[in-house]
């Protein structure tokens, strides 16, 4: 048996009808996570000791009433977890190897009883969109280990499209749940700025910043949300707005919703077959009862810029700490002070964050503040206010998560290339609004492709509507990868 097959709704059925026990369930993960990791490479540390140990706690006690009792998930290890490391994926972190407390996320789905089966890889402190830029390995793509898996959350796509768990927590700045989602054809969510806590979160760009989940089907999503969303008095930008129950209204349909496809979504860059399923998709959208138009939402095509200005100026800021002296790797061999700073950040980042973290620390300086950042952030302003024009008419925002599907390692080396492939994805942080990916189909070579729907801020439940009235009406979400015996 292979929990793959199932929703967490009917597992969590099966073990209060003793069909199953936490162990077994636990046990399945391991299996695959040894079966398979040694292709795909989407652990950077697997935690059975403690997951057995806490899954046989669970069947002793016999408390399955938590949304995600017994589920096995996994962690970005760029999200703290008290006694196990987390290391963003840097050698500056590589010795971080005992934090002493949980995020946030962490702690409530420990309080779910939810099973953390260990931390999954990413680009280093989460800066990149192939999961190439980690220190440790290069996680591979389960559908074929020749291409990437997207990033920064490449580990935490892979590990559900491998079968290893059954959800898991990614970060989103600029596309890092959504696009990797697309490229490994599982679902992924990013919520609006402010519904998950971001305490316990090593920070790229804070007011881009938001954790969510990435699972094979909406429903899964949906439920792992409800566990993560929530007031916190330890972010002071956590929002104090009641969390629905995502589940309740899933089957309500699209009957009657209005949905936007901006034009800009669909122009250059983006290629024939990622065109063609978005098409399908809204054809489909009709045939369920909703309507859609063209719109135009004339700033999008400055997003990318605003988004590389503006997330690389909090970057730098934000990894200032790492300096060999509070933080994190520090050089052995340095003449004084002033050398072991220079060679602790020099050992310590990688090629990707030392370009980002120079491009930031230029923006921020001088001249550059007012004629570069501010401009940014004004043009972010109009950018937010966009989606604010369209969202006065229309319910829902439809288009591509991604431009292309993913592609092979080393293939898009050049990093402005590569920063293109979250140009449909950074408007939506910008904005600080919530937005899904859902399979939409595959390439002719059998890669998988993504729908992204974007909604007002705070209305997660009509995205989750609309991503499960779709993805009912399809069967793409039905194909699995075939790397790992029990995962065909």
């Amino acid at each position: 048996m292979s929990f793959t097959h199932y929703t967490i709704e009917q597992l969590e059925t099966m073990l209060r009808n003793k069909e199953i026990s936490a162990e077994e369930i636990a046990q399945m993960s391991i299996d695959q996570i040894k079966a398979v990791d040694e292709d795909v490479k989407a652990f950077i540390t697997v935690t059975e000791e403690s997951a057995l140990e806490k899954a046989r706690q669970i069947d002793k006690d016999g408390d399955f009433d938590h949304n995600l009792a017994a589920i096995p998930g996994a962690i970005k290890d760029n999200i703290v977890t008290k006694g196990i490391p987390t290391t963003a994926a840097s050698k500056m972190l590589e010795n971080f190897t005992d934090p002493l407390y949980d995020a946030t996320v962490t702690e409530k789905l420990a309080d779910a009883n939810a099973l953390m089966m260990g931390k999954v890889n990413l680009d280093e402190f989460a800066m990149g969109s192939s999961t190439e830029t980690s220190y440790f390995k290069k996680t591979a793509n389960p559908w074929d280990l020749d291409y990437v898996p997207g990033g920064s959350s490449g580990g935490s796509a892979a590990s559900v499209a491998a079968g290893q768990v059954m959800f898991s927590l990614g970060t989103d700045t600029g596309g890092s749940i959504r696009q990797p989602a697309a490229f490994c054809g599982v679902v992924g969510m990013k919520p609006t700025y402010g519904l998950v806590s971001r305490y316990g979160l090593v920070a790229f760009a804070s007011s881009l910043d938001q954790i969510g989940p990435i699972t094979r089907k909406v429903e899964d999503n949906a439920r792992v949300l409800e566990t993560l969303a929530g007031h916190d008095s330890r972010d002071s930008t956590s929002s104090k707005k009641d969390v629905p129950v995502y589940t309740e209204n899933l089957q309500e349909g699209v009957k009657g919703l209005r949905i936007a496809v901006p034009k800009q979504f669909l122009g250059e860059g983006v290629s024939d077959e990622v065109r063609e399923s978005v098409q399908n998709a809204l054809q489909m959208y009709e045939l369920l009862g909703a309507t859609w138009e063209e719109v135009s939402m004339p700033h999008l095509p400055y997003a990318d810029a605003v988004y590389s200005l503006l997330a690389n100026a909090e970057g730098s800021s934000s990894l200032g700490r790492y300096d060999g002296v509070r933080y994190g790797n520090r050089a052995e061999n340095a003449k004084d002070m002033i050398d072991m700073l220079k060679q602790s950040r020099a050992e310590g980042f990688g090629e990707e964050v030392k370009r980002r973290l120079l491009l930031g620390a230029t923006v921020l300086s001088g001249d550059y503040n007012e004629t570069h950042f501010r401009k940014a952030q004004q043009v972010r302003t109009l950018i937010a206010n966009d989606f604010k024009a369209a969202f006065d008419q229309y319910d829902l925002i439809v288009g591509p998560t991604t431009p292309t599907s993913a592609f092979k390692f080393g293939e898009q080396a050049d990093p402005l290339t590569m920063y293109m492939n979250d140009m449909l994805t950074v408007p939506v942080n910008l904005a600080g609004l919530p937005a899904v990916s859902v399979p939409s189909g595959y390439t002719e070579a059998g890669l998988p492709l993504g729908l992204q729907i974007i909604g007002k801020h705070f209305d997660e439940s009509t995205l989750y509507r609309a991503a499960y009235a779709y993805e009912q009406a399809t069967n793409h979400h039905k194909k699995r990868p075939t790397i790992g015996g029990a995962n065909e």
